[in-house]
């Protein structure tokens, strides 16, 4: 382990990248899944439609292969990206598709009996979905979202084929470098798996008080 001792600071830096693309992409994921959620809820048939086709064809493709469409098939049509760029936009569009289902099902769970009673209180129904529904619903969304969540963490790893200098990308600059494997790859394992308790525990905590505040 002298080697991972000697060039920590290199896989350090790899983590902060993971960390940097896992929080970036999660927070346009949140936005783009609340987003979806409510236009298959509330919007339109077409609005609903393109919601469903969207989160279909997401689900319903490797994430690699979005990354690929993102990265090198746009350039055919003049749109080049960074590499991080493309890391953001493929993972943020990914996860957003998984959001966006665990958020429909949790304000689907939200008693309709309190959507009535706001209403006949005089709130309109935005003021509804934002004092009433979201609150609730955040509370049963937060345990699958926290799973979501850890699992962008590790898929962060496939944004190495575009070259990102992540984690996984890191490791594998170093393995070049010295021709030996084993202790890179166990010692990135158990970054990854520290940076997952770390997240486990937050979301644990903030799950806690939204359980005390409802």
């Amino acid at each position: 382990m002298d080697l991972v001792l000697q060039n920590l600071d290199f896989l350090l830096r790899g983590a902060c990248y993971t960390l940097q693309i896992t929080i970036v992409s999660m927070f346009f994921g949140l936005i783009i899944g609340l987003v979806v959620a409510i236009a298959r809820l509330k919007g339109n048939l077409a609005i609903r439609g393109l919601a469903r086709g969207y989160v279909s064809i997401i689900r319903g493709t490797p994430i690699i292969v979005q990354i690929f469409i993102v990265y090198y098939g746009l350039p055919d049509y003049g749109i080049n990206l960074e590499p991080l760029t493309a890391a953001y936009i493929s993972l943020s569009i990914n996860i957003g598709a998984y959001l966006s289902e665990t958020f429909r099902g949790a304000i689907l769970s939200v008693d309709k009996g309190q959507t009535e009673a706001a209403l006949s209180l005089g709130m309109t129904g935005w003021q509804t979905m934002r004092k009433i529904i979201l609150p609730q619903a955040a509370r049963v969304a937060i345990p699958p979202m926290g799973n979501t969540f850890i699992g962008m963490l590790k898929e962060t790893s496939l944004v190495s084929i575009v070259t990102v200098t992540e984690l996984l990308r890191s490791a594998q600059l170093l393995i070049a470098q010295y021709y030996i494997a084993m202790p890179f790859y166990i010692a990135i394992a158990l970054m990854y798996w520290m940076m997952s308790m770390v997240f486990s525990y937050i979301l644990d905590r903030i799950e806690m008080k939204l359980a005390k505040a409802y």
